[in-house]
C-alpha cells in the first residue's frame, strides 16, 4: 500500500513505445502465456494471452489489408468486449485510422460521426444494430463488422471471427503485407469525437506519436500494478490510450467488465489491483460505503479505526488493511489504486480512501491531449489538484489574474494534430504550438495543476465578477441531500443577471432513510448557511429543484444547456 511522501521521488523506468506495431510485438515476447485480457462471453469465463492476442491482431490486421480496406477510416462501435480491444489494436497497427464512436449516442449523431470521419468501414457490436439499421441507407460504408457474433442478420455483412479465421490462412500462405507496414508516427492515426458538455463533438486527430507519448509518459510518473478492471467506456479517450494501449504495454492483465451491474461481482470475481474510473463512480463507493457501515451501526468503530490507522502510520506501522477487512473485500481484497480522471474529486473522499488503505489519486487530460496532461502520483500527491504536468510536456497559465488563475495551455508531443475537417476551430485553440484547453486554473510552487472551471462555463456578473460555476457546485455538493446540482446566472427582480441560481436534484433516498419528508426546506437551510459564509457575489439567490437527474456523458459530466 502506499503512502503519500511530502517530496518528489524519482520516475519509474519504462521501457520504450516507438509504435503501436512495437507495443504489440515486445508485449506478447515479454509476457508470453499471461492473460492479457479475461472477460466473460456467453456466462462462461474466457482468458487471451498475450501471446494469442498479438496473433489475434496480426490475423485481423491481415485479413483488412486483403479486403482493400487497410489503410480505411475505421469505425468501432459497442459495449465493452474483448474483440472491441483487439479490433483498436488491429487498426491502429494498420495504415487505416480508428474512429472510436459513443454507443449511446442517437442513430442520428452516430451517423453524423460516420459521415464526418469518411470511415469506410463500421465495427460493430450485436447492442448496436437496431441502431445502424436505421442510418445504414444514408451511409457510403464499404463493410461493415459483427464484432461479438458468430452470424449476421444483414446479408454482406462480415463477422470478426471469419475475418480472423481469413486472415490466420493468408498469413499461412506466407502473406506479410500487414506485417511489413511501416509505422506513420506522425500522420493521423485516431479520430476521437470529443464527448462535451456544451456544443457540437468535434473530431480530434490523434498520431500515433501522440498515443505512444501518452503510453510512456503516464508510466514515468505511474506504478502500474497487476491487474485492472476496465469499467469506463472504450470509446472515451481516457479508457483507450489509458485502460487500454497503457496496461497492454505494461504487461496489466485487463478484467472487462460488462456493464455497472456486473460492477461489484466482478471486483470481488477479479479482485482487481487497480482502477480507472470517474469521480462520480469515486463519490458513489464513497456514499455507499458510509451508508453500509452506518446501517450496520458501524460508524464509531469506523471512526476509530481511522484514527488508530493514522497513530500507526506515523510510527511506520501499516495496519490498514487488516483494519479494513471489511471494506477491502467490497473491492475484491487486492484493489491498491484507483486512479480518477475527469474532473476534481473531494478532499475528504481523497482522504478516506488513504485512511482505509487504498489509493485514490486524480489526474487532468483532454481528448484533444490524448488524453493526459497530467496526473498526481500514487505516493507524492495533493488531492486538491489534478497533478503534475508529464514530462516533457510545457503547462502554462495564459493571461493569469492576481490569484495566478487563468487559461491552461499545453504545449508538447501530447497534443492533437487539429480538428478534422475544420480549420477554424483549430485556429481558435492552437497559438504558437500551444493547445489552448478552455480550463481555467493555477499551477503552485510544486509544480502541482489547480482546476478552476471551464472558460465556456465562466459567469460574468455585472458587477464585473468572475464566477466559476464548478467551484461552488464542488462546495454545495458537501451537503449531503444534494445529489446533482448546477449553477447559473440567475435573474433575480431588481437584480437581474447579477445573481446566481442552484438548479438541484435533491438525494430523496437519503433523505427517507434520514426519516426526511421535507428535503427541500432541509436543502434551503443549508444553502442558506453556506451563503452566510460567502462573499456577496458568490451568495445561491434562487434555487430550483427537479425530480429527475441532468443529462449527462458517457463519462457521467452533466450536460449543461
Amino acid at each position: 500500500m502506499y503512502v503519500n511522501r511530502k517530496v518528489n521521488y524519482p520516475c519509474y523506468k519504462v521501457r520504450p513505445c516507438d509504435s503501436i506495431r512495437m507495443l504489440v510485438d515486445s508485449s506478447a515476447e515479454i509476457y508470453k502465456d499471461k492473460a492479457a485480457f479475461r472477460y466473460r462471453v456467453g456466462g462462461e469465463d474466457a482468458s487471451v494471452s498475450y501471446t494469442e492476442f498479438k496473433r489475434q491482431v496480426d490475423f485481423l490486421g491481415t485479413a483488412l489489408v486483403s479486403l482493400g480496406v487497410g489503410n480505411s477510416h475505421i469505425a468501432i462501435i459497442g459495449n465493452n468486449c474483448y474483440p472491441w480491444a483487439l479490433s483498436y489494436l488491429a487498426v491502429l497497427a494498420s495504415e487505416g485510422v480508428a474512429v472510436p464512436i459513443d454507443k449511446e449516442l442517437p442513430p442520428e449523431d452516430i451517423l453524423n460521426i460516420i459521415v464526418h470521419s469518411e470511415s469506410d468501414v463500421v465495427f460493430y457490436t450485436s447492442s448496436v444494430a437496431k441502431k445502424l439499421d436505421e442510418i445504414r441507407s444514408r451511409l457510403g460504408v464499404k463493410e461493415y463488422v459483427l464484432m461479438d457474433g458468430s452470424s449476421v442478420t444483414v446479408e454482406g455483412d462480415l463477422t470478426l471471427f471469419d475475418l480472423i479465421a481469413h486472415g490466420e490462412r493468408l498469413m499461412e500462405e506466407g502473406d506479410t503485407r500487414y506485417m511489413d507496414i511501416v509505422p506513420d508516427m506522425q500522420g493521423l492515426k485516431q479520430l476521437s469525437y470529443t464527448s462535451g458538455t456544451t456544443g457540437k463533438s468535434k473530431g480530434v486527430m490523434l498520431s500515433q506519436d501522440t498515443l505512444c507519448f501518452n503510453v510512456v509518459k503516464s508510466q514515468e510518473l505511474m506504478h502500474i500494478t497487476e491487474r485492472c478492471l476496465s469499467v469506463l467506456p472504450y470509446n472515451h479517450c481516457y479508457e483507450a490510450t489509458c485502460g487500454i494501449l497503457t496496461m497492454l504495454h505494461n504487461g496489466m492483465t485487463i478484467c472487462i467488465n460488462e456493464s455497472l451491474r456486473t460492477l461489484l461481482p466482478n471486483l470481488k470475481k477479479y479482485k482487481p489491483t487497480e482502477m480507472l474510473i470517474v469521480p462520480l463512480f469515486a463519490e458513489n463507493f464513497y456514499r455507499r460505503i458510509l451508508a453500509a457501515v452506518e446501517e450496520k451501526g458501524k460508524t464509531k468503530k469506523l471512526k476509530t479505526g481511522i484514527k488508530l490507522s493514522r497513530a500507526l502510520l506515523k510510527l511506520g506501522i501499516d495496519k490498514r488493511k487488516k483494519l479494513f477487512a471489511d471494506i477491502h473485500e467490497t473491492f475484491g481484497g487486492e484493489l491498491k489504486l484507483i486512479v480518477c480522471g475527469g474532473a476534481p474529486i473531494k478532499q475528504e473522499i481523497v482522504e478516506f480512501f488513504a485512511d482505509i488503505g487504498i489509493t485514490l489519486i486524480n489526474g487532468y487530460g483532454i481528448t484533444e491531449c490524448g488524453p493526459l496532461i497530467s496526473i498526481n502520483r500514487p505516493e507524492y500527491y495533493n488531492c486538491r489538484s489534478v497533478g503534475l504536468a508529464l514530462n516533457d510536456t510545457e503547462v502554462k497559465i495564459h493571461n493569469p489574474n492576481k490569484d495566478g488563475e487563468g487559461e491552461i495551455a499545453v504545449k508538447g508531443r501530447n497534443v492533437m494534430l487539429g480538428y478534422y475537417k475544420n480549420e477554424a476551430a483549430t485556429a481558435e485553440v492552437m497559438h504558437d504550438g500551444y493547445f489552448y484547453t478552455g480550463d481555467y486554473g493555477r499551477i503552485d510552487k510544486n509544480g502541482f495543476i489547480y482546476i478552476t472551471g471551464r472558460k465556456k462555463n465562466i459567469i460574468i456578473l455585472k458587477n464585473g465578477k468572475n464566477v466559476y460555476p464548478e467551484e461552488i457546485e464542488h462546495e454545495l455538493s458537501d451537503i449531503p441531500y444534494i445529489a446533482e446540482v448546477v449553477v447559473y446566472p440567475a435573474s433575480v427582480g431588481s437584480e437581474a443577471d447579477k445573481a446566481l441560481g442552484a438548479e438541484i436534484y435533491p438525494n430523496i433516498e437519503l433523505a427517507a432513510s434520514q426519516g426526511i419528508t421535507d428535503v427541500e426546506d432541509v436543502i434551503r437551510e443549508a444553502i442558506s448557511k453556506f451563503n452566510a459564509k460567502q462573499p456577496p457575489y458568490k451568495v445561491i439567490k434562487q434555487i430550483r429543484f427537479r425530480d429527475r437527474e441532468f443529462d449527462k456523458t458517457t463519462t457521467k459530466k452533466i450536460k449543461r444547456v
